[in-house]
């Protein structure tokens, strides 16, 4: 009995040592890492904006073989609202874009003449393009960007009578150039939502009316022209490089 009794601690003891050896033998599995996608501000994007406006404009009489005659600065503010399309590219944390967006505007400004108080100058913002490249920093869905380029508008130019009888009308497609920042971020792998400020400098330009000009007989009219944008946007992205990985 006695006999039998070491055989099975013998028996048991040996077991014990081949399992501890087969458990040493497992290669040890570290736990998987925490990985954070980063946002990727690469490819072709278009969305939609809208905001605020103002217009500052300020008129002058050319009679023939004469310097210009000042007749007065208005300002005037509205709304926007309008689209555009873009694409970006970005390397390491630069963002560089190109961007063409194009809005309706509804920026109206008028006053009355100081060269003939028979009538008002009115002036008519109505449409307004940007055609501009882009440079930004992103941390991360964060991207801060300065942009800059060309600019347009096309305005509508009118002289009234103190009672609102218009008796002259012009309109003009200036161009002009415009600088920018703005602010984005991407709430989502494709959607971005952000603001933007804008600067226009239109400069000055020689208009003729269809009719002799009712203020000084045989004269243009130059009007020089700023605007200022201030406008919400939201975006959406196509496709782009596959998500960076980082690992900690």
């Amino acid at each position: 009995m006695k006999k039998l009794i070491l055989s099975a601690i013998g028996l048991v003891a040996l077991s014990a040592s081949a399992m501890a050896a087969d458990l040493a033998a497992r290669p040890y599995k570290a736990p998987v890492a925490y990985v954070a996608p980063i946002y990727d501000w690469t490819g072709f994007y278009i969305g939609a904006n809208g905001g605020w406006g103002e217009s500052r404009n300020c008129w002058g009489i050319v009679p023939v073989g004469a310097a210009v005659i000042p007749d007065g600065c208005v300002s005037r503010d509205g709304g926007l609202v309008g689209g555009q399309v873009g694409y970006r590219w970005q390397t390491g944390q630069f963002v560089l874009g190109v961007e063409a967006q194009g809005d309706w505007a509804d920026l109206n400004s008028s006053h009355v003449s100081i060269i003939n108080p028979l009538f008002t100058t009115g002036v008519k913002v109505d449409g307004i393009g940007l055609f501009t490249g882009q440079v930004g920093y992103a941390w991360n869905s964060a991207l801060l960007y300065l942009k800059g380029g060309a600019a347009v508008t096309h305005s509508r130019f009118d002289i009234n009578t103190l009672a609102g009888v218009n008796v002259a009308s012009a309109s003009a497609t200036r161009w002009g150039g415009t600088v920018g920042a703005g602010i984005e971020y991407g709430f989502a792998p494709n959607w971005s939502v952000g603001f933007e400020y804008d600067h226009l400098f239109m400069g000055d330009s020689n208009n003729s009316f269809s009719v002799a000009n009712p203020l000084v007989a045989g004269a243009l009219n130059r009007i020089s022209q700023d605007v200022d944008m201030l406008t919400l946007r939201i975006n959406y992205r196509f496709g782009g490089s596959a998500p960076v990985i980082a690992k900690y």
